[in-house]
């Protein structure tokens, strides 16, 4: 059972989550994607060194380990944050969010793969799910003559490497604290946004309306700031089935404060596909019973 405070925390936790695919939409307006991601990640993650720094978590990295932490941003940040950005560019925001939340299913599916795990008849229950969610949004973007089908492609990219990067963090070993593995890691996928954005995008002229810099402020300081702080601390103490539907709650959250935020009417071929993506997720991550 979860206490009343670990419950509240969970709630919170999955309404920032949910809010933020909107909130990236609305900033996308004002701001090209790969520059937004460098804004707001290396302001988020400076933000948590400093406050794990003054909670006195060892952030140090040793030479040895820089390689390691290197290898596990390269599906975790660069890969996840720069494929759904481009998804989240082309799609509506509660339609990218069902899409990249797909990432468990490929979890199982790679991990057998890769692992030679085996597969249990909920995963078949899963893959068929998230198969029809996909196929559902990709033949509605297809027959709309406003439709972006790539965006699909890339929030299936996007969710892969989430999902490889998942893998890659359970097998690898390192002394380093989580904290400190998560934020060199963002540290790192910042850099590279921020190499790559005047590479291919045009330099922004920083004059924003006053509701952009508050869109970015929400990426920095509740996104990747204070929504982390809270995941490390649930981390350790949530059941895998409270982290499970709080996962589920994030697309349904994201389709419904999208309507608000950027103005997004949610039509059949979403809902049903938030129904298929809940299924996937329930059939991939909530335990069996023994």
């Amino acid at each position: 059972m979860l206490t009343s405070r670990q419950l509240g925390a969970l709630v919170l936790l999955t309404l920032m989550w949910g809010v933020n695919w909107p909130m990236m939409k609305f900033s996308l307006r004002e701001l090209s994607p790969l520059y937004f991601r460098a804004v707001t990640m290396s302001g988020g993650a400076l933000c948590l060194l400093a406050f794990f720094v003054w909670r006195r978590v060892d952030m140090r990295l040793p030479w040895r380990e820089a390689g390691r932490v290197a290898w596990l941003a390269l599906p975790n940040i660069v890969g996840w944050h720069f494929f759904s950005i481009l998804g989240l560019k082309e799609l509506a925001s509660g339609r990218a969010s069902i899409l990249g939340f797909t990432m468990p299913v490929w979890t199982v599916l790679i991990g057998a793969l890769l692992a030679h795990e085996k597969l249990h008849a909920r995963v078949y229950v899963s893959v068929v799910a998230a198969v029809a969610a996909v196929g559902l949004l990709s033949a509605h973007e297809l027959a709309s003559l406003a439709g972006r089908p790539v965006g699909v492609l890339w929030m299936q990219l996007a969710a892969a490497s989430w999902a490889l990067g998942t893998l890659l963090m359970r097998r690898t070993q390192t002394a380093l604290p989580t904290e400190a593995v998560t934020v060199w890691m963002m540290l790192m996928g910042a850099a590279f946004f921020w190499v790559v954005a005047p590479i291919a995008e045009p330099a922004p002229t920083w004059q924003f309306s006053a509701a952009m810099w508050a869109s970015l402020a929400y990426g920095v300081f509740l996104n990747y700031g204070y929504a982390q702080i809270i995941w490390f601390g649930l981390a350790r103490q949530l059941p895998p089935s409270a982290s499970a539907f709080s996962v589920m709650a994030v697309p349904v959250v994201g389709t419904l404060a999208a309507t608000l935020i950027v103005g997004e009417r949610p039509g059949w071929t979403d809902l049903v596909a938030i129904v298929c993506v809940s299924v996937a997720i329930a059939s991939a991550l909530l335990p069996r019973k023994t």
